[in-house]
């Protein structure tokens, strides 16, 4: 005998494993229970395995059972249907207990007890099992009542086919590669909108049959009107009730159970849907109103709220990683139950909440962080969609931004920086601590994305506005004197930095003490500042001094030990102590991806400058790789105009020079000159390194004309910008003088080769590379003069 009640689902798609699972929990135990939200598909998938098992079957029952009164006129009616001795007598208790029996002493059957959802009133209408029981039930905890067959949303290509048979854009049984390239992306588009509900797509797929239209036109309809079309159900199937309906009913027998669940739940609607931190709900409870604000009391409160929101699967708990998560749509439609003032309170609140929780980005908090991010995301958007404007929602934006600004998601926090900034000013007025933070970060961001004339006036402007709030002794200004002198390291200015950072340094010491993150950041950067100059006498001290106290006071692994690690093998890079800098630039490199990952534009940098040591040594096929992945990763990160992108160019360039792969040199010279040109104007160390590097590439295919003036030019610029005494002035000197020389005009050769030997000697010392070189070149010139002179 069958009682199924509805007719197999010709639109009936994947959940295989579901199927197979039920099965084998059949087999074993004789109980299974799908578990899932509701529109999820637990009643479609018992339908299906019923009728494809039941061959195996003498008799597959249906009973509903979501209330006791169905389950007992369920009761009955097998009873009749079986005709049972005694089923028509009046008690219907007696007629269940007969049924019961039957059920216990027969067997070869199944029963599917379709929503039952309430455990406890279900357990006394269940026979002792000789047949198989299969529930259906939003319950998440089960105990020893049936195994337990979890039913999630469809996956992307499940849940495309589900809405293009829906819609009769395919045949019922045909695959996905039936439907057209754009509607399969359609599809694709609308599950992900959708979070793979089922019940959404299959009513989805109704409408756009019934109503004539698109895949596109329906998804422009839900995005602009998805809280009414998720109330629309479509004609032809008027019997299963809508998304709307199936939550705000679900949602309805939560509230009635527990107001603190319900209310738990509404907030869920505000955050983001997936991973949510209990924290926001405990440590971050003095934020609500009642009944949430009493989360912060117990543990105990907070657990049975989860547990009773749970019992009708609106949300579900990872206990492992202690997180709840709420489907999409669930969102959708509580909050558009919701009227406007209620929706303003409950964006108010989780601001509030949120904030409590997600602290500054820096990288000791970055494990917090990165479990909160996805929700300070929703909550800044709340920030945005409600116009909501308090000190909590700016300390919100600026902390996201900071966040963000560290992760090298430059393009992310801008946005988030600049609100922060207008709503302070709006809040606080033109003078307040918050403002010259917020000038200060804006500022650390547009430096940090190469665009130096914008962050100049910014940095300038904080320094004095928190010189006038706090006076000319506090941390604050230190930090502000060094950013300021980093800015200026970066464009070349080298006689403005230096006493910006020195100021600092003596101000970090005098206020912090000698042993502070702070004082070693500000003595690495007075280094690169050293280094830049071609003082490599005094910088060696100072980036040893910086790395041994970061890994004093920061440990082995932090992405600023990293940093220094990366800068003194840089120098020893440039004193051509290749031999030393190697580990540490893969040591730097290694730490860097550990701590930041793979994608960073601190990664992009650490692999361009292995690649150019690789490259120094003549390892090209080991340089080029790193230096391709480098270009490609800082243009992702970065966009395509950045001082980093002009640098990968010119890199990548030298090394195709040096190959003799001119015809792929030139246009990467070319248009890294032009962009460093762009971006920090005609007056710059890195303009003159490119002019050089140019006249180079020029003198290599014997194109001495062109050379000359670029290397004359790329001299001036030198002497001018980093005085008569640095190593890069000595290049240039030795550069024209080799050019000179084949030339053959081997006087001036050798006058600019002399000038550029103790130069090289004060800077390099007497065994790098290129200070051999060039007394090789010297002995050449003088021997070539001789034999003129002969």
């Amino acid at each position: 005998m069958q009682t199924l009640p509805f007719p197999r689902n010709p639109f009936f798609t994947g959940r295989e494993d579901q199927l197979q699972a039920i099965h084998a929990a059949l087999t074993s135990r004789g109980r299974a229970a799908l578990s899932g939200l509701g529109g999820i598909g637990k009643t479609q998938t018992a339908v299906e395995y019923a009728y494809r098992h039941q061959g195996e079957y003498d008799h597959v029952f249906w009973v509903r059972a979501e209330q006791e009164t169905e389950l007992i006129t369920g009761y009955v009616a097998l009873a009749k249907a079986l005709q049972i001795p005694g089923h028509q007598q009046e008690d219907q208790q007696a007629i269940i207990a007969m049924m019961k029996q039957w059920l216990a002493t027969h067997d070869n059957w199944l029963l599917v007890l379709d929503n039952a959802d309430d455990l406890r009133q279900l357990r006394p209408y269940l026979p002792a099992t000789k047949g198989h029981i299969l529930l259906t039930t939003r319950a998440q905890a089960l105990g020893d009542l049936a195994a337990k067959v979890e039913v999630t949303r469809m996956d992307t290509d499940e849940g495309a086919l589900l809405l293009l048979r829906r819609a009769k854009a395919i045949a019922d049984d045909a695959d996905l590669a039936a439907a057209s390239a754009s509607d399969q992306a359609l599809a694709h588009t609308l599950n992900s909108e959708m979070d793979g509900l089922p019940l959404a797509l299959d009513q989805a797929g109704a409408y756009i049959e019934e109503q004539f239209i698109s895949l596109g036109e329906y998804l422009e309809l839900f995005r602009s009107e998805k809280a009414e079309l998720l109330q629309e159900r479509g004609q032809l199937d008027p019997d299963h009730p809508s998304v709307s309906v199936t939550f705000t009913l679900a949602f309805e027998k939560v509230a009635a159970a527990s107001a603190t669940a319900a209310a738990l739940v509404q907030a869920c609607a505000f955050l983001a849907p997936d991973d949510i931190p209990e924290e926001i709900f405990s440590e971050g409870a003095e934020a609500f109103n009642e009944p949430l604000n009493a989360l912060a009391k117990s543990k105990l409160t907070l657990t049975r709220a989860i547990a009773e929101a749970a019992r009708f699967s609106l949300i579900s708990r990872n206990p492992q990683a202690k997180t709840l998560t709420i489907h999409r749509l669930v969102q959708e439609v509580l909050r558009a139950t919701m009227d406007d003032n209620s929706q303003q309170q409950w964006a108010e609140q989780m601001v509030e909440a949120v904030t409590a929780v997600f602290p500054d980005g820096d990288f000791e908090n970055w494990v917090k962080c990165d479990r909160t991010i996805s929700h300070a995301q929703a909550t800044t958007k709340l920030i945005a969609d409600y116009g909501l404007a308090s000190k909590t929602a700016a300390l919100l934006l600026s902390r996201t931004g900071f966040y963000y600004n560290k992760q090298g998601w430059y393009g992310e926090a801008e946005p988030l920086f600049q609100d922060a900034l207008a709503m302070t000013k709006r809040l606080l007025g033109d003078e307040h601590l918050d403002v010259a933070t917020s000038l200060h970060n804006l500022a650390s961001l547009y430096d940090n994305q190469g665009r130096y004339g914008e962050a100049e006036p910014l940095f300038q402007d904080a320094l004095a506005m928190t010189k006038r709030l706090l006076g000319e002794e506090h941390p604050d200004i230190a930090t502000s004197l060094n950013n300021l002198a980093g800015l200026y390291d970066k464009q070349g200015r080298y006689g403005e930095a230096e006493p910006l950072y020195q100021n600092a340094l003596a101000m970090y010491k005098r206020l912090l003490g000698d042993e502070h993150p702070d004082v070693a950041r500000s003595l690495n950067n007075l280094a690169v500042l050293y280094r830049n100059q071609g003082r490599y006498g005094e910088t060696e001290l100072l980036f040893q001094d910086a790395l041994a106290m970061r890994q004093r006071l920061l440990g082995d692994e932090h992405p600023d030990v990293a940093r220094s690690l990366n800068n003194l093998a840089g120098l020893y890079d440039n004193q051509g102590r290749y031999g030393e800098a190697e580990p540490l630039y893969q040591d730097a490199l290694a730490m860097t991806k550990r701590l930041l990952g793979d994608e960073h534009p601190d990664v992009a940098r650490s692999l361009n400058n292995l690649a150019f040591l690789y490259d120094n040594q003549g390892r090209y096929g080991e340089a080029e790789p790193l230096f391709q992945d480098a270009l490609a990763m800082t243009k992702r990160l970065l966009g395509d105009e950045h001082p980093d992108v002009a640098r990968s160019l010119n890199n990548l360039a030298f090394l195709y020079d040096n190959q003799g792969r001119y015809g792929e040199a030139e246009p990467l010279y070319q248009n890294a000159l032009a962009m460093y040109k762009r971006l920090l104007g005609d007056e710059h160390p890195d303009v003159a390194r490119s002019l050089n590097n140019l006249a180079s590439f020029y003198y290599h295919q014997g194109h001495y004309r062109e050379a000359e003036t670029l290397f004359q030019d790329a001299l001036a610029m030198r002497q001018r910008l980093l005085g008569n005494e640095h190593p890069d002035v000595a290049t240039s000197l030795f550069n024209l003088g080799a050019l000179r020389h084949n030339q053959g005009r081997h006087r001036e050769a050798l006058a600019l080769l002399r000038q550029a030997q103790p130069i090289y000697l004060a800077t390099l010392g007497p065994d790098h590379p290129n200070t051999q070189a060039l007394q090789s070149w010297i002995d050449g010139t003088q021997a070539a003069l001789d034999n003129q002179a002969e």
